[in-house]
């Protein structure tokens, strides 16, 4: 038997611990991250269309952070899918077109970039984020 795999005294295999829901604490700060990231994905939105280079890098190295920070933050993976989700809904319901043809992203390449880069960080960093 190796040393990294523990046995009960009953002699069973060790079994992960059900879920627990998280505390009142824990709950108002995923709501926050996820507000937050409702936020920095309209900045973002906003920013990587106004300066294409630089805003667009800016735009991304901002999400980054939510993401990575919300992680370490939560010290959980949880807290970069609280950030991504708010992100990603919010600049999901910034790409759709009204009745009226006004619409915030266009079509070119930087707002490509900014969606799925957005997409491809927040992933990167929930994986880089902490497990239970």
């Amino acid at each position: 038997m190796s040393p990294s795999r523990r046995e009960p005294a009953q002699g069973g295999p060790l079994l992960a611990q059900p879920l627990k829901p998280p505390s009142a604490g824990r709950a108002a700060a995923y709501l926050g991250l996820f507000v937050l990231g409702a936020v920095v994905g309209l900045a973002g939105a906003l920013l990587q269309a106004a300066w294409f280079p630089g805003g667009l890098l800016l735009a991304l190295a901002g999400s980054a952070g939510l993401f990575l920070g919300g992680a370490r933050a939560a010290r959980s993976r949880g807290g970069a899918v609280a950030g991504a989700a708010g992100w990603l809904i919010a600049v999901m319901l910034l790409t759709a077109s009204r009745p009226e043809g006004d619409f915030l992203f266009a079509a070119g390449g930087g707002s490509y970039l900014f969606l799925l880069g957005g997409m491809a960080l927040a992933v990167i960093c929930a994986t880089l984020g902490r497990g239970r």
